[in-house]
């Protein structure tokens, strides 16, 4: 069992990983329910694990209820959060009981909101069954829902309780999923670390193959990683959180042009986002165009999407900007970029016009 603290005053919390950990979730959530009821709100795909959390509740007395959602980002809207909200005061929900987020992103993202605001704030514990979940979204307390502006445009930083990982849960998950969850391990090599990116070309492709070694290793690299990062700035404040959305900006506009549809998933977004800031940032001279190449072929080998083309777009660089603009880190009519100078040495620039985005695209869709 590997614990990693979230240092928050007054509202830190412990991220438990362990193969095999939620058939004895019991054990350490038993504790924390007080002898209260712990409400599971899960997706429709995940039926064993719902049962295997059950189970082990009961063996430890505590009662559960699940309130089962769609799978997908879909379900990241305010018709499921009224739907989940309802469902949880009528199960008599208090301010001190824990809800659990038993899924991925969308339910993470989904459950932990429903949570800031219901009874002006209840307690959530987060079960990340994805990797994408696991290394990034279930860390951190950043909670969303989407909106027909865009994506994660409704939401409130709400920490959870409790952060419990289980690799082996990555077993069952389709090959796309666990690909595009890869996206964010990469994601943390190029923000400060290139000794990761390095391990990750040479090692990445054992935890797609489903190796457990590399697979507990990245995923407690990258929660330690993210730990230190809200650690220093919660509610991105001072610009060091607003590092670990590098791809962000760019993947955001692309799922945006498809409808937050399953024709590109947020992993796989994020990959071709973070190829693009690469390339951008070597078109204006920050970074070598080696540095980008060498970002582009390692996800491309990882079968991620690398560029405009594999990830499917068509739309011209003006449309694309255009989503970028309903970006919620937007001020003063420009938006915040995440540029590198290098691998692992990535920044916030505040100085990049739209336009300028929009020409660099335009060039990126000629080329492909």
């Amino acid at each position: 069992m590997t614990t990693i603290p979230v240092a928050l005053e007054g509202r830190g919390y412990d991220v438990v990983i362990e193969p095999g950990l939620i058939a004895r979730a019991g054990k350490l959530l038993a504790p924390i329910a007080n002898g209260r009821p712990m409400p599971i709100v899960t997706d429709a795909n995940l039926t064993p694990q719902l049962e295997t959390l059950r189970q082990t509740l009961a063996a430890h007395g505590v009662r559960s209820e699940a309130i089962v959602v769609p799978p997908g980002e879909g379900s990241k809207s305010f018709a499921m959060l009224d739907h989940v909200t309802d469902r949880l005061l009528a199960l008599g929900i208090e301010r001190s009981d824990h809800i659990i987020a038993l899924g991925g992103g969308v339910v993470g993202d989904l459950v932990g909101f429903a949570a800031a605001i219901l009874k002006r704030g209840c307690r959530f514990v987060q079960v990340p069954t994805t990797l994408l979940a696991q290394v990034d979204s279930s860390v951190g307390g950043k909670t969303a829902i989407n909106t027909r502006a865009g994506k994660n445009l409704v939401g409130a930083f709400h920490q959870p309780s409790l952060v419990l990982i289980d690799p082996d849960m990555l077993g069952t998950l389709p090959s796309r999923e666990l690909r595009a969850g890869y996206a964010e391990v990469v994601k943390y090599g190029l923000i400060d670390d290139p000794a990761f990116f390095a391990w990750c070309e040479s090692d990445g492709a054992r935890l797609l193959a489903g190796d457990a070694d590399a697979r507990v290793h990245a995923i407690a690299h990258a929660v330690a990683a993210k730990a230190r990062i809200v650690a220093a700035d919660e509610r991105e404040t001072t610009g060091t959180r607003a590092l670990l959305n590098l791809g962000h900006t760019f993947g955001h506009a692309l799922e945006a042009e498809t409808g937050f549809s399953d024709r590109l998933i947020h992993g796989e977004a994020v990959a071709a986002g973070m190829a693009l800031a690469f390339r951008f940032s070597a078109s204006r001279g920050l970074c070598s165009a080696a540095d980008a190449d060498r970002v582009g072929a390692h996800l491309r080998a990882s079968g991620l999407p690398h560029d405009l083309a594999s990830a499917g777009i068509d739309a011209d660089g003006a449309t694309l900007a255009a989503h970028m603009a309903h970006d919620k880190k937007a001020e003063g009519g420009r938006v915040p970029f995440l540029l590198a100078r290098g691998i692992g040495q990535t920044f916030l620039a505040r100085d990049v016009a739209l336009a300028d985005v929009a020409d660099f695209l335009d060039a990126e869709r000629v080329a492909a």
